[in-house]
């Protein structure tokens, strides 16, 4: 298995193309705050029932050092986060959030530099009141997360790799993100427009 933080040097882009489409979250949860860095880490997958948030600020006290936290919301009214919670994370070693919900005190986040990805921002705390799923699979923005798959996020998207894929996916990734640099512009235009008019052929196109 490749070193777990040598993901953090492969965009969410390099990735993606490894990946199938059900793997990559959709566009509504982006980062909070810019420029946000990139993330890398192993999933520690929470789920929050509607207006609630126990199961995030417990989660902050048992999630590994180098894990993002990825949480499944139960709605977008609530916030499930401050920035107390945050600050506590980032000194207890995570990595950052992903969640598919909303938070509040945006203004503290960014000016600690903790990276969180969501909805967006709603200054009304949710409650604590309800056990949830706590390191178990979730989904978030449209993607199953399972304890220890591998969260890479940053201003390109947010990918989770499946924990028994990474191998597969990494190398993939890593020669795909070589050739990538390798290869200057005028290579990748010649390269290109061949294949773009090779295409507009076998269609019958013509002009």
């Amino acid at each position: 298995m490749p070193d777990y933080t040598a993901f953090k040097t492969l965009s969410p882009t390099a990735l993606a193309d490894a990946l199938s489409r059900e793997r990559v979250m959709d566009i509504g949860i982006r980062p909070l705050w810019q420029p946000i860095p990139r993330i890398a880490g192993p999933a520690y997958p929470v789920q929050c029932a509607p207006g609630d948030n126990l199961m995030l600020h417990a989660a902050i006290y048992r999630a590994p050092p180098g894990s993002v936290i990825v949480v499944e919301a139960g709605d977008i009214d609530y916030a499930v986060s401050g920035g107390n919670v945050c600050a506590v994370a980032q000194r207890r070693g995570i990595v950052g959030f992903v969640i598919d919900g909303v938070i509040r005190d945006i203004a503290e986040v960014r000016e600690e530099g903790f990276p969180v990805f969501a909805r967006g921002v709603i200054p009304i705390p949710g409650d604590k009141a309800v056990i949830g799923t706590l390191n178990g699979t979730v989904h978030c923005g449209g993607v199953e997360v399972a304890p220890g798959d591998y969260v890479v996020a940053d201003e390109e998207g947010i990918v989770v790799v499946p924990v028994a894929e990474l191998d597969t996916v990494f190398e993939a990734a890593q020669a795909r993100a070589a050739r990538d640099a390798a290869e200057n512009l005028d290579e990748w235009e010649a390269d290109h427009r061949a294949r773009i008019e090779a295409i507009l052929r076998a269609k019958g196109f013509s002009e």
